[in-house]
């Protein structure tokens, strides 16, 4: 009737004269996951981590079964399942993810520009001491903009679901549309003393070399003029004005300010991009700001609330992490 062998009948009396009736609803468990040997681990992840053009299939996507089918095809495992693949790939640190792009810089004094950039970082940190004529702060300039007056996207904490499940239920809040702008824009000149771990900020409504004199101005009265400094800058006009025109290397000389620019398409070397990176996300994501003066103003509170928990290591181990610098 059961179209069973007479020994499992037997087991199955047995184990309900020991057990009663929760032997009939056995709890089976799978046995041990299978262990791959360290040279079949190697040539998974290797296969992994390739492009499937290299193996010659016809495909440009990843996932896990298509690698199961290959790896099993290939002869490198006899027998692998999707989880088991994920979870060696876990143990083996490879995860899916996203490949982003990266920009190659040409600059023929690429070399020579990023160890002087370097150097200055070094001196800043304390790691190396200044030598006679070098500078003993270091701050990095850039401009952050332009800041425009419209809706920017965010987050924020909202009901589940929508009105048409719950017609009594408040409306979730919509963003404006912004077809016209008429009231302009406006650029902050930015600056991060490294050895003080503070932030500088000057809104101005453009950013020509008029407008980034008078930041290096304020700048360099933070200091005695005794003491050098150096500006850290990327290859934006006005600062380029430094190797095509003697007006700013002549006016930085005066007042015994160095220059230093990032090579070429290099811009992340300049260690004022992570602090933009915590400034958009505290002070324009998810904003609507109705003037100007309303969003200049939070980006200054903001600057100065970040200044004064400048000491707080949580933050700066989270603007380290954003520093790939």
């Amino acid at each position: 009737m059961t179209f069973t062998r007479a020994d499992r009948v037997r087991d199955v009396l047995h184990n309900f004269n020991a057990d009663g009736f929760e032997a009939l609803y056995p709890k089976y468990k799978g046995g041990r996951p299978r262990t791959f040997p360290l040279p079949e681990r190697r040539e998974i992840k290797k296969s992994a981590k390739s492009e499937p053009a290299e193996h010659g299939l016809p495909f440009s996507t990843r996932s896990l079964v298509k690698p199961v089918d290959f790896l099993v095809a290939e002869g490198v495992a006899d027998d692998i399942s999707h989880e088991g693949l994920r979870f060696l790939l876990r143990e083996e640190g490879v995860s899916f993810h996203r490949i982003k792009t990266w920009k190659t810089s040409r600059d023929p004094d690429y070399a020579a520009e990023k160890a002087r950039v370097e150097h200055l970082y070094a001196i800043a940190d304390g790691e190396v001491l200044p030598e006679e004529g070098e500078p003993e702060v270091v701050f990095c300039l850039d401009e952050f903009g332009p800041l425009n007056l419209h809706p920017h996207p965010g987050r924020q904490w909202a009901e589940r679901g929508g009105r048409h499940k719950d017609p009594g239920r408040e409306p979730r809040p919509r963003r404006r549309a912004t077809c016209t702008r008429p009231h302009g824009v406006r650029h902050l000149f930015a600056a991060y003393d490294l050895g003080r771990n503070k932030l500088y900020g000057h809104i101005k409504p453009r950013k020509h070399r008029t407008e980034f004199l008078e930041s290096c101005r304020c700048l360099r009265g933070l200091h005695p003029p005794e003491i050098r400094i150096a500006f850290v800058l990327d290859n934006f006009s006005p600062h380029l004005t430094a190797k095509k025109d003697s007006r700013v290397g002549d006016r930085a000389a005066a007042n015994n300010v160095g220059l230093a620019c990032t090579p070429t398409n290099n811009s992340w070397l300049n260690r004022i991009e992570a602090q933009f990176t915590a400034l958009r996300y505290c002070t324009l994501d998810d904003t609507d700001h109705a003037t100007h003066k309303e969003q200049s103003s939070m980006i200054r509170r903001c600057i100065i609330r970040r200044n004064q928990h400048a000491a707080d290591e949580r933050l700066r181990e989270v603007v380290a992490g954003a520093d790939v610098a």
